[in-house]
């Protein structure tokens, strides 16, 4: 059994009913993922998480800020001004999840030339396959 695991007696991240599982998807899907690592230096407007989080439409970063601060991740504070604004921050709860999101960001980055260098063998491989009709090769 994984140390995640064995942290919460009667929790499993395995077992598809338990809330964790709804969290982990919450935390690491990818906008939410990407959201969290947005917010690890401080809070920022929605429009400023949108600029971040590239590729993402408004309608689906508020989704994803929603469930986020529905899990106690992230705090949504309205400010009382003629032009609408909202600041969006990690909470207590969030932030060490963030920095653990940042972290597999890091490890990625670390390990990015090998992964990389892996998908352009993996790809020549198929094409090699293709042309020759046959299975390619197991490595």
């Amino acid at each position: 059994m994984s140390r995640g695991t064995e942290r919460v007696a009667g929790m499993s991240v395995f077992d598809p009913q338990c809330v964790s599982r709804e969290v982990l998807e919450h935390a690491t899907g990818r906008w939410g993922g990407l959201t969290l690592a947005a917010l690890v230096d401080g809070p920022l407007r929605f429009a400023e998480v949108r600029r971040q989080v590239t590729g993402v439409s408004d309608r689906m970063l508020w989704q994803t800020l929603q469930r986020l601060e529905d899990d106690g991740l992230v705090t949504r504070t309205p400010h009382p001004t003629v032009a609408r604004r909202v600041d969006y921050e990690l909470t207590a709860l969030g932030r060490p999840i963030a920095e653990r999101v940042c972290d597999l960001i890091d490890a990625i980055y670390d390990q990015l030339p090998g992964i990389v260098a892996h998908q352009r063998a993996s790809a020549a491989a198929a094409v090699a396959a293709s042309t020759d009709g046959g299975e390619p090769a197991s490595g």
